[in-house]
């Protein structure tokens, strides 16, 4: 298995606020366990972010988990940078985890796709334009997992738009083979689902409002509605997010969407709407989630707190 599917940890750590709920049929034998939520590392040459990235990781090797999930956007940035620099990019990411020895789980975000933007100038026929090299990097854009009698799934939120762009979207495609897995589960297993872009999420009612609409629904998924439907018939325990860079939880129907803070905080320039450069450590046991968000000291040296 390659070494950068894998992160070291070991120690200790509390989790609290209670985020959902199994059935007792479906939990009642299973064993708790604990897992990292990373997301938005946003690895880059500038403002010490690999140092600050490499202070994040010995951090998490203080926690005991079985295994962590990055929640997305791991570069920063390859959707307008030539070919070359993305993948200094991701080989900067490779470098700075290499020494970490537990099982990721990634997510791809919309800032791992090469290339889409004009001002790359990369051609839309390169071999690693789009979603290619996050692929051939850090595996399938899209898949589920079992772990402890917990099904987990990573989804692919970024939908590549006409106009070179990108929106969130979970593509049809997509909807029907998460469809057909969940289908496939024993009555009442308890789901946990990642997605980079937002299912649900108010961080739209948190900014100032623009004069200028955005050109794409980019902030969440457009195609929320039709995937809260689908969760509705399974024991969705809880919907983990990153791309805002906030911590926030929203409940609806009984699903806990939880947006993790970013590692990188305010893109390394500080705290973003309060939140700190961070990770969350998730707990589940006897059906139910607990997460606690963890700091680890990085110093922006430039700061731009929002």
């Amino acid at each position: 298995m390659n070494r950068r599917d894998f992160l070291s940890f070991a120690g200790t750590a509390g989790a609290a606020v209670a985020l959902g709920a199994a059935t007792p049929s479906a939990q009642a034998q299973q064993p708790g366990f604990r897992f990292i939520f990373l997301t938005d590392t946003h690895i880059q040459p500038e403002l010490n972010a690999a140092k600050g990235c490499e202070m994040a990781f010995k951090k998490m090797r203080t926690e005991k988990v079985d295994f962590a999930i990055q929640g997305g956007d791991h570069v920063f940035d390859s959707l307008e940078v030539p070919t070359s620099r993305a993948l200094s990019l991701f080989d900067l990411y490779d470098k700075t985890a290499q020494d970490l020895s537990l099982k990721v789980h990634h997510t791809i975000g919309n800032h791992d796709v090469l290339g889409i933007y004009p001002k790359s100038g990369v051609s839309p026929t390169d071999p690693l334009y789009g979603k290619k090299t996050f692929e051939d990097r850090m595996g399938a854009r899209y898949r589920s997992f079992d772990h402890k009698g917990v099904h987990f799934v990573i989804l692919d939120s970024i939908g590549i738009t006409d106009d070179r762009a990108y929106e969130g979207r979970i593509d049809a495609a997509q909807v029907a083979w998460l469809a057909d897995d969940l289908k496939k589960l024993p009555k009442g297993t308890p789901v946990i689902v990642t997605s980079h872009i937002p299912i649900i999420s108010a961080y739209d009612q948190y900014l100032k409002p623009s004069p200028k609409p955005a050109a794409h629904h980019g902030l969440t998924v457009i195609n929320s509605y039709e995937m809260v439907t689908l969760f509705q018939q399974y024991n969705v325990l809880a919907v983990l997010q990153g791309h805002t860079h906030v911590n926030e939880v929203v409940e609806y129907r009984g699903v806990k969407y939880i947006t993790g803070g970013a590692v990188s905080g305010n893109w390394w320039k500080g705290t973003h709407m309060g939140a700190p450069e961070g990770y969350t450590v998730v707990s589940v046991e006897n059906g139910k989630v607990l997460t606690q968000y963890q700091t680890y000291g990085f110093q922006a040296v430039v700061r731009e707190d929002s």
